[in-house]
């Protein structure tokens, strides 16, 4: 572990997600990690998590983390789902390892699923340059088509019931809702999987629904897109905000992301940025 890790104070006023099932997905590093230790502070004993990515070694890495983290908080019960989203067997999987736990889980009073996995793509070349359609596909598959079965999985196997909470979260981004030009395929992801969830919204109505931009995150999804964004003024823009020190910490967009989860004010379905709040 990278010198001690220093929870927020997020909770300190006594609130909590009481007794949860809780998934990460892209739990193995950046925004994801940081959600897993900030949440794990959060939740009562007999609760479960499940850290979903492609590093093995990273997410047992992170278990230990949360093990010391929680020193006299016993009573989580943490699993470690090695997959590829990009791939239906491994999205199949999840699923099913999550159901299998399903049978042990009493008492839970929340359900909180984070799709937070994503990748930017090849944001060195322009749109009218993607004319292989598998290359598209491929990306669609990890960024957009995991996310909506495996949320739709999740939900099938917690159902609708009046004393459990569901709240599903989107880690969306400005792609979302602006161009940036070289960037096709992260913006058409991105804007896909906020309607996706807008959509779910508006059909789940007891389900808590909510898409949040993180703001410009100073992980190694930042450090590709000022090395490698085709576009020289949007390459130019974010050199600039990352050398003027106007990056974010990881830490401090999941406070402010469990804030708003706690304090549950938002409309189901809404697009919420950091910023916005």
């Amino acid at each position: 572990m990278q010198g001690e890790y220093i929870p927020d104070v997020v909770g300190s006023d006594g609130r909590d997600f009481g007794k949860t099932v809780c998934i990460i997905t892209g739990a193995s590093k950046g925004l994801g990690r940081c959600l897993a230790k900030e949440i794990a502070l959060l939740l009562k004993p007999g609760s479960m998590f499940f850290l979903v990515a492609r590093s093995g070694d990273k997410l047992r890495e992170l278990q230990a983390e949360l093990a010391a983290i929680r020193a006299g908080k016993a009573g989580l019960i943490t699993r470690c789902v090695v997959a590829d989203l990009g791939v239906k067997d491994d999205v199949d999987r999840v699923v099913g390892e999550i159901r299998e736990a399903a049978s042990d889980i009493i008492d839970m009073n929340q359900l909180l699923l984070i799709n937070n996995a994503a990748s930017l793509g090849d944001i060195s070349r322009f749109a009218k340059s993607f004319t292989d359609v598998h290359e598209v596909n491929a990306y669609l598959s990890f960024n957009v088509s995991s996310a909506l079965s495996l949320t739709a999985g999740v939900l099938e196997v917690f159902p609708r019931r009046q004393e459990l909470r569901r709240c599903v979260v989107n880690i969306s981004s400005l792609c979302a809702v602006q161009p940036f030009p070289s960037w096709v395929l992260y913006c058409t992801g991105k804007a896909a999987r906020d309607m996706m969830f807008r959509v779910l919204a508006a059909e789940e109505p007891d389900l808590r629904v909510l898409n949040y931009a993180p703001g410009p995150l100073d992980t190694d999804m930042l450090l590709q897109a000022r090395t490698e964004s085709g576009d020289a003024g949007v390459k130019s823009s974010i050199v600039a905000m990352h050398s003027q020190g106007q990056v974010l910490t990881c830490q401090q967009t999941c406070s402010k992301l469990l804030r708003v989860l706690l304090d549950d004010e938002y409309t189901s379905g809404t697009h919420l940025d950091y910023y916005d709040v």
